[in-house]
């Protein structure tokens, strides 16, 4: 994974509370083998109609929010199954980052394990993100994760929280087998000092 420590892009909004896993990437599409490539079908059944057209109405479908890669929605959001593909479908399709007031503890822990930064606001917090990216065509935010800040250019600057452990796993690219392999040189003399049968 590559190393997190600021990132600045548009926000795009999802206005629902409960977004489950189903919605962010629907199970007929669970057949890939690879994590590449979910992207496509991010929010499927939202997205687009049953003809296979782009449903207008959809919010991130709109020109104002092309090119987003900071993703606020409502409560328990990646609620439902545990499929890792969820967060797979949210980082392929460009989304670096996750705001949201809470979220189901399964998609939480594999943002961080996939490069997915998901950050906890209060729900008036979110609300007023909300009510800045309605009211600014092309609305940023700046994320600084080495500083637990969110800021945009309008001077707004809100703090976050997050679990050390999860942010130094971030900011160093680390996943589980990145972790790991932190530990190679004490692996490989185990490895080395264990009898060859």
């Amino acid at each position: 994974m590559e190393p997190f420590k600021k990132h600045t892009g548009i926000v795009a909004p999802v206005d629902r509370v409960n977004v489950d896993t189903d919605a962010i990437i629907p199970k007929q599409f669970l057949k890939r083998i690879e994590r590449s490539g979910f992207g496509q079908f991010l929010f499927y059944e939202w997205r687009f109609d049953e003809s296979g057209n782009v449903n207008p109405e959809f919010e991130p479908n709109k020109p104002r929010y092309q090119g987003a890669s900071i993703l606020i929605s409502r409560a328990n959001f990646g609620c439902g199954s545990s499929r890792e593909h969820a967060p797979w479908a949210i980082l392929d399709y460009g989304y670096q980052v996750v705001i949201a007031p809470s979220y189901a503890d399964i998609f939480y822990n594999n943002c961080f394990k996939n490069g997915i930064l998901p950050i906890k606001l209060s729900e008036e917090q979110v609300e007023e993100l909300f009510q800045r990216t309605a009211a600014n065509e092309g609305y940023q935010l700046t994320v600084d994760l080495e500083n637990k800040k969110i800021t945009d250019s309008q001077g707004l600057e809100i703090s976050f929280d997050l679990d050390e452990h999860r942010r130094q796993f971030l900011l160093q690219g680390l996943d589980d087998i990145g972790l790991t392999l932190q530990h190679e040189d004490k692996i490989s003399a185990y490895e080395n000092s264990r009898v060859a049968f």
